[in-house]
This record gives structure tokens, C-alpha cells and sequence, in this order.
């Protein structure tokens, strides 16, 4: 018989350990697409662990960043203890602590079938689905340079104009904070900014992996775009990534964002099928 004597508090550093066991050896893990580690985030207070007889069996995880917005950064359980049991302890010990927070936005990007059950039975409202799509060397219209733009590397005395050019270009929802961006940068491989008459007007952070290159982050300042900026940029990437040999690039947007779905489509990326929900649960 399962023993479902469940005590609930907030994760300490010293549990970094056992959950990092749960992290990597069990099966029921969701964990958020993220420049840090879900085990990184220990020591918020947004972050609570299931004890059963002294043992952590279960957690859940959502710091926000930026203000406002806190992504499912982890949850996770072992076989000893039922998920909806697990999820039903820790949610609602995370819905009172952030309850006194108006505004806030509790979100995550459901994978997991058994995981998108749970969040629906904790009151999340399915919105839009992130979908996937690849260019794999296919040929495309390459654009001349412009005399009014330069594309350079970015360093790392770019990242706070990054951060306000980043909020002018994303719903709430999406926004990088400067420290997310920061980590994203010490991650990044290439990654570029376009500049316009020596203004920043947009960039882009890609980082490589085993299977070729994910471009990860793609912003255009509100007021330049739909002028072709974004597309130098990915054009600019994808000639970096073919002298390096690597001739796939993944990209992930909202299956809502019609004008990055226009722009990758044009450039030649194709639709791979998978498409992910996104809920969210509001303050």
C-alpha cells in the first residue's frame, strides 16, 4: 500500500542531491526549456518539495522571471508517490503562497500528456501551442546587404540594450529578463545584433547541439519591423552555421505569430508536426 503521509515545504539547498536523482532517474519529469537548470533555481522561494517519512518524493518550481511571470520551471515525482496526489499537495501549496500576487501569471509549455492532465485539473486555461519547425540546407532567396545595417557579433556590453528591445518586441508572456539573457549569452553560439545607422534594432542567440543549430531568440525592434531585418539576421546565421559545416537549424514560435511563421517560412524553414500547448494560470 502506498503510504500518502505527504508534508509539504520549501526547498532547501540541501536537497539539491536527492532531487537531482529524481532529475535524472525518474520518469515523471516536467521540466521547463530554460538557460538554467532546474536545480539552479533552488533557493527561491517559489520552490517546494514533497517529504514522505523524511524523504523528498516529489517537487514543484516556479520562480518568476521576469516580474509577473513564472514559468513551471520543474515538477517532478517519484513511483513512490501518485502524480495527481503529488501535484495536488504541491500546487495548491504554491497557489497560496502566490495567491497575495495580483498579476501574476503562472505558465508552462506542456509535453507530457500525464503532466497536461494535471495542469488542466489545477485550473491552467490551454492558449496558444509552440510548434517547431527546420531549414536543412534548403535553398533560398539570399538578400544583398544593406548599406544602412551591419550585422556583428554580440558582446557582452550589448545585453542591457538587448533587454530593452526585448520588452518592446515580446508580449509579457515571452520576455527574456537581463539575467536570463545574460545566461543565454554565456550559452549562446552565434549569436548577432543588427545595428541601423549604429542603432541596435535587433538580434539573435543560437546555441549548437549533437543533432546542428537551435536558433533560440529572435527580435526585431516594434518600430523597424516588417522592413526585412529579421530575415538578414537569419540569413547571416545560416551562412555562419554552413562554414561551420552544420546545415540544420531548428526554430521554435507561437502557432499564433503569424509574422515569424511568414518570415521562417520564406526563408525556407518547414514545419516539422510537433506543436507543444502552452496554459497558463492567472492571478
Amino acid at each position: 500500500m502506498v503510504n500518502l503521509d505527504v508534508a509539504i515545504r520549501q526547498a532547501q539547498l540541501g536537497d539539491q542531491s536527492r532531487l537531482a536523482n529524481l532529475l535524472y532517474f525518474e520518469s515523471y519529469v516536467h521540466r521547463h526549456l530554460d538557460w538554467r537548470s532546474p536545480l539552479d533555481w533552488l533557493g527561491t522561494p517559489e520552490y517546494w518539495v514533497a517529504e514522505q517519512n523524511g524523504q523528498v518524493n516529489a517537487a514543484f518550481a516556479c520562480p518568476p522571471d521576469p516580474e509577473n511571470i513564472a514559468w513551471i520551471r520543474l515538477f517532478l515525482r517519484s513511483a513512490s508517490i501518485p502524480a495527481d496526489v503529488a501535484w495536488n499537495f504541491l500546487w495548491e501549496a504554491a497557489r497560496q503562497s502566490l495567491a497575495g500576487r495580483q498579476g501574476l501569471t503562472v505558465a508552462a509549455i506542456v509535453i507530457h500528456d500525464w503532466f497536461q492532465k494535471l495542469v488542466v485539473a489545477g485550473g491552467f486555461v490551454e492558449g496558444q501551442h509552440i510548434i517547431l519547425l527546420e531549414h536543412d540546407d534548403r535553398p533560398f532567396d539570399e538578400r544583398p546587404p544593406r548599406s544602412d545595417v551591419l550585422i556583428r557579433s554580440m558582446v557582452q556590453a550589448d545585453l542591457p540594450e538587448i533587454a530593452g528591445l526585448d520588452a518592446q518586441a515580446f508580449a509579457p508572456l515571452w520576455r527574456n529578463s537581463l539575467a536570463s539573457l545574460e545566461r543565454a549569452f554565456a550559452q549562446a553560439g552565434p549569436a548577432t545584433v543588427a545595428l541601423f545607422n549604429g542603432r541596435m534594432v535587433g538580434y539573435q542567440i543560437s546555441t549548437k547541439n549533437s543533432f546542428g543549430v537551435h536558433l533560440a531568440r529572435l527580435a526585431v525592434s516594434p518600430t523597424f519591423q516588417s522592413q526585412g531585418l529579421g530575415y538578414l539576421l537569419v540569413q547571416d546565421l545560416l551562412r555562419q552555421i554552413n562554414r561551420m559545416g552544420i546545415f540544420r537549424l531548428t526554430v521554435n514560435t507561437q502557432s499564433d505569430n503569424r509574422a515569424s511563421l511568414a518570415l521562417y517560412q520564406k526563408i525556407g524553414f518547414v514545419l516539422t508536426g510537433e506543436s507543444y500547448p502552452v496554459f497558463t494560470y492567472q492571478f
